[in-house]
Order: structure tokens, then C-alpha cells, then sequence
């Protein structure tokens, strides 16, 4: 495992391609949240990176900052320098994950029936926030490398170590309910594409 401080090199570029249902987030987060009328502050988002032997990686969050210790998929913000939604995915991913977007696969819900989107309150419950999540596919032999000041391990997890929420004999809980059943949701959708 590799761990530094702030990852300050970015890639020249953040070339990937997306699935043509991703495309009404190609666009600035301003604009999708005007265009879609919702009342947030702000996106975020998740990528949901699988390895070719069928596992999800997971980091667990520094002890120091907030939901310390719990574990989630590599995400953040998007920035208003973001060119897209999904630029800013690529971006967080590369600044969490040391990982290059290659595709932006799907969007990852809860499951069937529920809301394309999670919404949720910042920690001080001072802005409205929504949340996307979506698979995203990397090249092959690239190593994960954390940010020591967001997260301070991760792992490469199966279906069945995430239901468990134990991976190598480690325990791993979820930030919340919702990340694990997105999670759970990316593996189905893997299953019924095969």
C-alpha cells in the first residue's frame, strides 16, 4: 500500500469516455442543478472501481477527519473548475485513489426503485448536497496511492466481504447504510451485464 501527503501532480490530462447514459452529466454541476431545479449547494460523487478479479475498491477515512475510520468508495466534491460532473469524479479519484479515469461506466443508484441521486446535509447541516455515483474503469497495473490527509488504507473487496463488511479478517463499516447498499447495487449491476 502506498500512502502520501497531498497529491499536488495532476495529470495533463483527464481523458476518459463515457456511456452515452451518462451524458446529461457532461456538464458543469451549476447547470445540472439549475436545469434539474433542485434546491443543493452542491455535488459530490463516488467512483466504483472494479479490479479484474471481480473486487470493489474501498479506503477507509482518516482517523482525524470526519466519519473517522469507516470506509466508502474513493469520491468528493465537484469543484466549480470542474469542466463536467464527471470530470470532477475523474479528478477525485486521481487526487483519493492516485487512479486515471479511463470510462465512466454507470450510474449507480441504491438499487431498483429508489432516486438516481443521494441527498444529503454537510456535517454542519448547512448545505443541501447531492450525490451521484458511477462505475468507473481504470487501466490495468495502475497502483492504488491514498492521500494521507482523506484516507489511510483501502482494499479490494468481494461481494461477499462487503455484505460481511469484513475484508482479510479487517473489519470494514461503511460510512452509512446507503454506501454499502450502492456498493451492493454495482455488484448486481456487474452480474446482470455478464
Amino acid at each position: 500500500m502506498e500512502i502520501t501527503g497531498v497529491t499536488t501532480a495532476k495529470p495533463s490530462l483527464l481523458n476518459f469516455s463515457h456511456h452515452d447514459s451518462l451524458s446529461q452529466f457532461n456538464v458543469p454541476f451549476k447547470s445540472w442543478i439549475q436545469t434539474n431545479n433542485k434546491p443543493w449547494d452542491g455535488i459530490v460523487t463516488g467512483a466504483l472501481v472494479f479490479d479484474p478479479r471481480g473486487r470493489i475498491l474501498l479506503v477507509q477515512r482518516t482517523s482525524h477527519d470526519s466519519m473517522p475510520d469507516l470506509w466508502e468508495v474513493p469520491g468528493g466534491a465537484v469543484d466549480p473548475e470542474d469542466a463536467t460532473i464527471l470530470h470532477g469524479c475523474a479528478r477525485e479519484l486521481w487526487e483519493e485513489a492516485g487512479l486515471m479515469a479511463r470510462r465512466m461506466g454507470a450510474l449507480v443508484t441504491e438499487g431498483p426503485g429508489t432516486e438516481m441521486f443521494q441527498e444529503f446535509r454537510n456535517s454542519t447541516r448547512s448545505k443541501l448536497i447531492g450525490k451521484f455515483q458511477f462505475e468507473v474503469e481504470v487501466d490495468e497495473g495502475q497502483a492504488v496511492r491514498l492521500d494521507a490527509n482523506e484516507h489511510q488504507d483501502f482494499a479490494w473487496a468481494t461481494e461477499e466481504e462487503v455484505v460481511r463488511e469484513e475484508v482479510g479478517g479487517k473489519k470494514t463499516p461503511f460510512t452509512k447504510k446507503s454506501t454499502k447498499d450502492v456498493i451492493l447495487e454495482a455488484f448486481r449491476l456487474r452480474r446482470r451485464a455478464v
